[in-house]
């Protein structure tokens, strides 16, 4: 096992990869921007790097900054987290080509699985089912784009090959927008990620957004730890997630999973790793894998008893796996609310200094932040300060130990999200469960793109 890992990324993911690299006996290092010289992980950390001023572009996206802080501690290994460089291949292959390891999978398979055109390919080859569409990228044929259009049926979706996180989509509902949406989202496409490629699918009305958990290590095993419902979303960013996912017939998740282990196994998959599925009408359809930890993986470790993080970096340091697919067994249920600086209506940031803050207790009660009384939350980065999750026998307990913990919690001085929570933990439509990925939308009166 490693003796140092160096965390390159900031806010509650750091504190969490800190966590599990000490109980495993691990030092770390975490690096910082001048921003974030007071956070709690730094204080933490065995030893702790400045490696540029606030802006992410000059400091925690700064490759050659990251990779001189491993030089000067020591570091044996890179935990990426999740954003920034988790899923950049140039990364990885820097990190491996200056002597450490990156926690996460090789450099070619991110490079596989960042090109959703690849990454269709490759698990369409695999056994994947994945949305109707094109074959690959679309070509420069206005009649040939027009035609496979039609012969999917509108409403289509214009995706950029290179993107994620919601951007770099448009969706067509007749033909006389096609051509345009097209060529508007290559140069979007062009611009946001540097690929100006772009793929045709259906556009699934009422979907549901599923997840399956993938753990995979060098020796050929990979495993699946059950799935989790992330449909309440707002602007493609999710803003709860829960596992299992309800109503869904265990049968067809069992026959998902294993389709999703057996993909590992075809590429060559190392680490944990997301299999992203539209659901609708018992049907699944792959959208893409995220090749890193989710902001999301606390549930699925709720209801599996698993350490994601841990298994992370001991298959990094080139272990097996320590579970075969038999030993995992799902027991109750977990919800898991992003708690953002933001209006909770306006969904504006809200940075500044947390002048109260109490974090909930009590059975079932996890809270994974690195927020703190007095902290300020700094306006350079992603708006959300904190994870608040709860476990319960069932779904019906979880969601009721939520509604008491996001009651007792308080964070003053700046806004947050928390209000919304407590909307959606007594709304009718989560309670019976199985709402689309448009219902939050659709309930604040916001259009989607």
């Amino acid at each position: 096992m490693f003796e140092k890992v160096l965390i390159a990324n900031r806010g509650e993911i750091a504190l969490r990869v800190q966590r599990a690299c000490r109980e495993l006996g691990i030092k770390t290092v975490a690096v910082h921007s001048e921003a974030d010289r007071e956070a709690k992980y730094v204080k933490l950390a065995d030893e702790s790097v400045c490696i540029g001023p606030a802006p992410s572009g000059q400091s925690y996206l700064n490759i050659p900054a990251v990779i001189s802080a491993a030089e000067v501690t020591d570091a044996e290994a890179i935990h990426p987290g999740y954003g920034f460089l988790s899923e950049n291949a140039d990364f990885a292959e820097r990190v491996e080509q200056s002597g450490f390891v990156f926690i996460g999978p090789r450099a070619e398979t991110i490079r596989l699985m960042g090109d959703k055109v690849s990454a269709k390919d490759a698990m369409k080859k695999a056994g994947v089912p994945c949305v109707p569409g094109s074959d690959g990228a679309l070509g420069d044929d206005p009649d040939e784009t027009l035609r496979m259009a039609k012969q999917i049926g509108y409403p289509v979706i214009i995706k950029a090959a290179g993107g994620g996180g919601g951007r770099g989509m448009r969706v067509v509902h007749t033909e006389a927008a096609l051509l345009n949406s097209v060529n508007m989202t290559k140069a979007e496409a062009q611009a946001a990620f540097g690929n100006p490629m772009v793929y045709m699918e259906k556009f699934l009305t009422q979907p549901r957004h599923i997840e399956i958990q993938v753990l995979a290590d060098e020796h050929g095993n990979a495993v699946y730890l059950g799935e989790r419902d992330c449909s309440m979303q707002r602007r493609h960013q999710k803003v709860l997630e829960e596992a299992p996912a309800p109503g869904i017939d265990r049968k067809l998740i069992a026959a998902i999973g294993e389709r999703c282990a057996e993909a590992c196994r075809t590429i060559g998959y190392r680490g944990a790793g997301t299999f992203e599925f539209l659901y609708e009408n018992n049907e699944f359809y792959f959208i893409e894998m995220n090749t890193r930890v989710q902001v999301e993986h606390p549930v699925t470790e709720q209801i599996t008893g698993i350490d994601i993080v841990q298994t992370q970096l001991l298959v990094a340091a080139g272990k097996k796996l320590p579970f075969k697919q038999k030993d995992i067994q799902l027991r109750g249920h977990s919800v898991e609310c992003r708690i953002n600086a933001e209006d909770s209506h306006t969904f504006v940031p809200s940075p500044g200094r947390i002048t109260g803050f109490h974090m909930p207790g009590g059975p079932g009660v996890r809270v994974d932040t690195h927020a703190y009384h007095n902290y300020m939350v700094p306006p350079h980065y992603d708006s959300m300060i904190g994870k608040l999750i709860t476990y319960g026998d069932t779904r019906e307990q979880a969601i009721a130990r939520m509604r008491i913990a996001l009651s007792e919690m308080v964070v003053e001085g700046i806004k947050t999200n928390i209000p919304l929570h407590v909307e959606l933990m007594n709304d009718a439509a989560f309670h019976q469960g199985g709402t689309s990925i448009h219902y939050l939308e659709n309930k604040l009166g916001i259009a989607s793109k």
